[in-house]
């Protein structure tokens, strides 16, 4: 990295602080790129290299980040791009664009998404999120979504192989659920994992009405998702008033009595540390769909990179996310963090990495949560949490699902 002489504070960027700050000895001028980062989005490793060769092939341009926490990241985005000048460049989560958007304070990036970072080709759980009104606000990052982790002696001692459709997972599931094994550890509040089951079936947790969003789960569709749910649920011993992380999923599993479970490859790490001697037992297959050989629809998790529009160097800060977003960056990204490359042609860059390269099947047909302003508002005390508890418990599903669809509708009308 470049030796850092002088530094403008964030606070006082301004029209000036273009012409000036950064001025070195020997009337040299350089330009800071501030940005937001999340923590643990990146390695150290990976950030060093990324700065070090940006700033070698740019010597007018210093990089300067800042590692943001998640609790409480809203407020601080919203007051930094509501402000006088705040970063240049702020990684967001992919449901939390829309957010952002409604404030009127982020940069158009459609041109920019067409002509420079072929946006035909994002992911759609990253791409649409980033999309509002059909304008592009949100870069597409990187992606992470759930797979089925299973027990390969598991499944050897039962005579299954993955499956390739929906009716097939749920047949070998039944076989697998046998004496001491569960066939598959499914909380009841797993909700990540019912919207993918939702939009298998063609339903949504939320359509938007000519403006106004209304809760969907009362759907035909979203009921038929809720039922495959419930069917799979019921072939394992997963509580059905909690969610994965009560207790977390990973812990169970490792316990080896468990053929399967649905979850991110992130929980790879936390099912080794508890058992170590699984390490070499685990498979990995996309989370089946109706039609065989089709992944089923995934919820797709993720960032995405905005610029506000008071970033200090607009022009400076479009050129450093084409770089994050481009195909060199993005395979180096993928195979250091065990992400999914933002397009889908960039699937083969994690070819050799097996439960990211599953990953990457399912994420092509990736969604994402409902693209309301007020989504969040709706996850922070979420209906649909006690709706599937109380259809796994024998409750009217119906009854149930327009109850909380109802909410829904609620809390997005506020």
């Amino acid at each position: 990295m470049k030796n850092r002489r002088l530094v403008c504070p964030l606070a006082v960027v301004s029209a000036l602080t273009l012409a000036g700050c950064g001025l070195l000895p020997g009337g040299s001028q350089t330009r800071t790129v501030n940005l937001w980062l999340m923590r643990d989005s990146v390695s150290d490793d990976f950030l060093q290299r990324f700065t070090e060769a940006y700033e070698a092939e740019h010597d007018d341009i210093e990089l300067e980040v800042t590692i943001q926490e998640w609790t409480g990241i809203g407020k601080k985005v919203t007051e930094a791009i509501t402000g006088d000048g705040g970063p240049d460049i702020i990684e967001v989560g992919n449901t939390q664009v829309a957010q952002y958007a409604d404030t009127d304070k982020l940069y158009d990036l459609t041109l920019e998404s067409v002509r420079d970072l072929g946006s035909e080709d994002w992911l759609p759980g990253l791409a649409e999120p980033g999309s509002i009104d059909g304008a592009q606000y949100g870069i597409p990052w990187y992606a992470a979504n759930r797979i089925v982790i299973y027990n390969k002696d598991l499944f050897a001692a039962a005579g299954v192989k993955p499956p390739k459709s929906r009716d097939e997972w749920l047949d070998d599931t039944a076989e697998l659920n046998d004496g001491g094994t569960q066939g598959i550890y499914l909380a009841g509040q797993d909700w990540y994992t019912l919207s993918g089951f939702i939009w298998e079936e063609g339903g949504d947790l939320a359509v938007d009405k000519g403006g106004a969003w209304a809760g969907a789960l009362d759907s035909p569709a979203a009921l038929r998702g809720m039922d495959f749910y419930k069917r799979l649920q019921a072939l394992g011993d997963g509580p059905k008033n909690a969610d994965e992380q009560t207790p977390p999923q990973a812990e169970v599993f490792a316990k080896g009595d468990v053929a399967q479970m649905i979850a991110a490859p992130s929980a790879i790490a936390a099912i080794t540390k508890a058992n170590p001697e699984l390490k070499d037992k685990l498979g990995f297959f996309p989370i089946p769909g109706k039609k065989a050989g089709q992944p089923c629809a995934v919820f797709t998790g993720g960032s995405d990179l905005i610029i506000p529009e008071n970033a200090p160097d607009r022009a400076a800060a479009l050129d450093v996310v084409k770089a994050l977003a481009g195909e060199k960056w993005q395979g180096e990204l993928a195979r250091a963090m065990n992400y999914v490359p933002n397009k889908k042609t960039l699937a083969p860059l994690v070819a050799g990495q097996e439960a990211t390269a599953t990953m990457a099947v399912g994420a092509a047909r990736g969604r994402a949560t409902p693209n309301s302003p007020k989504w969040a508002d709706v996850e922070a005390d979420n209906p649909i949490k006690p709706y599937m508890s109380a259809v796994l418990s024998g409750e009217d599903p119906a009854q149930a699902a327009r109850d909380a669809s109802e909410k829904i509708t609620d809390v997005l009308g506020e």
